[in-house]
């Protein structure tokens, strides 16, 4: 592509699940949208790949997102309209763990405030009812029926078809080097192209950091194993016998999947070894290691499970220090937005945050309420959207009082973000035995 400048209304940089839903969402209202991806589209090095993704009303990590949750839940069966595509699949879910555990309880908490139908089962009552269970008897199970899982790969060539019919302009395989704002406006560099726009979007996961210096250490990269391993019996572990699955167990909180899509009963562990760095530098190979940790926990909880493996893949969470999401305006420049970290439980939540994205872009503000995810509870700047809600972010953060996190620092206006890559005397990935730990006990676990 021969190197030229055009103008648009919004240029989205990263073209996963959000970056997808953004794009089409600007798209349809009628805005020139530039949507750019350094991979394929799809791919999978980032956050938006691998079959299934975990949807599910009941949501432990705080209940303020089940009114997202509900909006999410149209938007995918919108798209799936559009697309005359089968992408939501509703099979029902299983958040479990010991009764006086945060998962539990926090999943129970949700539905009732939120007045969700569901079921409470013991481990015993579980087991009976799915064969392909065998969690301990004396657990607690909160089983709810909307819960189930999107394929998300599927989910970004819908939402990219739909943007494109509606006239977005896409582009694979393009490297942004830079970007710089250019009066209420953006300049963005590429090694292919420079482009104008009106306002400028990231939702590039694991690499907006790169190009978004105040995030650094607030949207942390990590690695991130699965497995599909083939059941010996099954019948037992298809989507019309089996619902997804959040536990938490001695061995640590894990999530899983019936066999779908490609053969293999599909689960990970939760920050899996707590790899944290830079994502370029991330071994994308899984290792005899991971296999054998994730094998172990099969072959207690889900031996009818145990046969050989299929197959494994890495992905990779982006992580704040509180587990929450990062969804908001630079502060200095609101005609820049983003989103990132998702905390590794962003996904299901694709179809919002790019209907909310697609507000911030075009009018700086927000028709949900997204105090929660406001980039100044780490200290710093506030964003215009915020401003006026400076009590109930401080009244809706569990925890944030107790975080550690450093605070965003923000370069002058008018400085050119040049993409930031590691050097070859970084340290590349590091190893954090506690802060996970912490982070669960201090800044979910609390709000009930």
């Amino acid at each position: 592509m021969s190197a030229y400048s055009r103008h648009y209304n919004t240029i989205v940089i990263g073209v996963g699940g959000m970056g997808s839903a953004t794009c089409y969402e600007l798209a349809r209202r009628g805005q020139s949208v530039l949507g750019i991806e350094q991979f394929d589209i799809p791919h999978d090095m980032g956050s938006s790949h691998g079959y299934t993704r975990i949807i599910r009303l009941a949501y432990y990590e705080h209940p303020s997102y089940v009114m997202l949750l509900r909006r999410a839940y149209e938007l995918w069966e919108e798209i799936e309209r559009r697309s005359g595509e089968h992408l939501l699949h509703k099979i029902g879910s299983i958040d479990a763990g010991p009764a006086d555990s945060w998962v539990f309880k926090g999943s129970l908490r949700s539905v009732i405030e939120m007045g969700i139908d569901h079921e409470v089962l013991t481990g015993l009552e579980l087991n009976k009812r799915w064969p392909g269970y065998r969690l301990p008897q004396d657990i607690m199970a909160l089983y709810q029926k909307d819960g189930g899982f999107l394929t998300p790969e599927r989910c970004v060539v819908a939402y990219v078809n739909a943007a494109m019919a509606l006239g977005a302009e896409i582009h694979g395989r393009e490297q942004v080097l830079g970007w710089e704002p250019r009066g209420d406006g953006v300049r963005v560099f590429t090694d292919r192209a420079t482009y104008d726009a009106d306002s400028l979007v990231f939702t590039a996961g694991s690499w907006n950091s790169r190009l978004m210096p105040w995030l650094h250490g607030l949207a942390v990269p990590e690695r991130q194993v699965l497995i599909w391993m083939q059941p010996e019996r099954p019948e037992l572990f298809q989507p019309a016998s089996f619902p997804v699955f959040n536990c938490l167990v001695d061995e640590g909180r894990f999530y899983g999947f019936p066999v779908y899509g490609v053969p293999g009963f599909k689960f990970g562990k939760y920050h899996h070894f707590e790899e944290s760095g830079a994502p370029e530098q991330f071994s994308r190979e899984p290792t005899r290691a991971d296999e054998e940790m994730l094998r172990d926990f099969a072959a207690r909880y889900f031996p009818q499970a145990g046969g050989p493996t299929m197959t494994l893949k890495m992905c990779m969470f982006t992580n704040a220090p509180d587990s929450h999401f990062i969804v908001d305006l630079h502060p200095q420049l609101p005609q820049v937005s983003f989103a990132s970290a998702c905390s590794g439980h962003g996904y299901k939540f694709a179809s919002v945050i790019g209907e909310i994205l697609a507000d911030l872009a075009q009018r700086r503000t927000c028709r949900h309420d997204i105090s929660l995810f406001a980039l100044s509870r780490f200290g710093g700047a506030m964003s215009v959207l915020h401003r006026d809600k400076v009590e109930l972010i401080q009244r809706g953060l569990p925890g944030a009082e107790a975080s550690h996190a450093p605070a965003a620092q923000l370069p002058a206006p008018g400085q050119m973000y040049q993409r930031q890559d590691r050097q070859h005397n970084d340290p590349g990935v590091w190893h954090s035995q506690d802060r996970h730990r912490d982070r669960y006990s201090q800044d979910i676990r609390p709000f009930w």
